[in-house]
Order: C-alpha cells, then structure tokens, then sequence
C-alpha cells in the first residue's frame, strides 16, 4: 500500500513536469524566435524589453499564490507553475542565441541566396540549440521545485502533498524517502536532458 503511494505521487509530480515543461520549451522557442523577428528599434527600446522582461524576475514560487486564485486546485494549474518556471530560461536563451549566431555565417548564408526555411533549419537552427537546451535545463530545475512547493502548499497528490501528509503523521522516514526520490527524479530530468542533447546536437559532442 505504502510503495504503491509512493510510485503514484512520484509518477504525478514527474507528469506535471512533463507535460508543463514540454509545453513552455515549444512556446519558448517560439516567443523567443518572434521576439528576434521583431524590428531593430523594439529590441533596442529599454522600456520595451522591460516589460518583456520583467516576469521572469520573480521566483516561480512566487507565483503559485496568483496561479491557484487564476486557475484553482488542479491538474491545469499544476501545469502553468510549472510552465511559468521553465518558459523565462528557453525563451531567453532562445532570443540571446539567436543574437549571437555569427555575422560572417549569415552573410555567407545570405549571398548563398537561402530560402527562408533553409536558413532557419540549417544555420540557426544547429547554432542556438546548445544553448536552448541549457535553458531547458535550467528551467526544468525551476519547474521541478515549484511544483513540489506548490504540491506542499495545495496539492492533493504529488511528492510535495506526500511531504507535507508525512510530517502531519510524524512519518519522519517516509518524508527521508519523499526527500530521496525528489533528488533522484531531478537528476533524472537533468540526465535525460543532455542525453536528448546529444542526439539532437550530434556536431557539437
């Protein structure tokens, strides 16, 4: 009864980082791939990218109070703290890579005469993926302690609620186990992710 607990809470906080997670690494890539696409004036404008900015400063945590008022109890609100923790680092690495991809590669690329297709798949594409993907790392980091926060807080499953059931039933060993799993799916995440890395970013390992 006690292991099949364990397996449930642990496979619900593993899920609302995936599915939270997976959402805000597409739309952050998109938003970041807009942002780039955005006139020179704007993206030089300091009130303008203020206000782009300025959501991602306060911690995730900080959040979960306006999401759960937003949203309520439940499965969709678990999914934007989340969401809220991962989509700040792929959308900024995203935009800060697109920035930095060489002048030269685009002039040659530009003179080559490529379609617009072809210079977002073959030359931006391959130059900005390193440092999305450790923006998805970082994110997921950020998606997987908030969301154990907000399972603490309001969650009715999970391996935060099952942290908070634990300490109310003075079950110190089961809160050492909750603690243990936290630890080993997150480096999970993290090990997962630079193993799709690899496959995806074969030139640069």
């Amino acid at each position: 009864m006690i292991l099949k607990e364990i397996l449930e809470n642990s496979w619900a906080s593993f899920f609302r980082v995936l599915c939270g997670g997976s959402l805000a690494f597409f739309i952050g890539i998109l938003f970041g791939l807009v942002r780039f696409s955005l006139p020179d004036f704007l993206k030089r404008n300091f009130l303008f990218n203020l206000i782009l900015d300025a959501p991602k400063f306060p911690p995730p945590i900080a959040w979960i109070p306006f999401v759960i008022l937003a949203m309520g109890i439940g499965e969709k609100s678990a999914w934007a703290i989340v969401f809220i923790g991962v989509f700040p680092a792929v959308a900024t690495n995203t935009y800060e890579a697109l920035s930095n991809v060489k002048a030269e590669i685009l002039k040659v690329a530009r003179s080559l005469e490529l379609s617009f297709r072809v210079l977002l798949f073959k030359v931006y594409f391959p130059a900005i993926l390193p440092q999305v993907f450790t923006g998805l790392r970082v994110g997921l980091n950020m998606g997987w302690m908030s969301i154990i926060a907000a399972e603490m807080i309001s969650g009715s499953s999970g391996l935060g609620y099952s942290i908070q059931l634990n300490r109310l039933n003075l079950r110190f060993d089961l809160m050492v186990v909750d603690m243990i799993l936290i630890s080993l799916i997150g480096f999970f995440i993290n090990w997962s992710v630079s193993k799709l890395e690899k496959r995806v970013v074969r030139w640069n390992h």
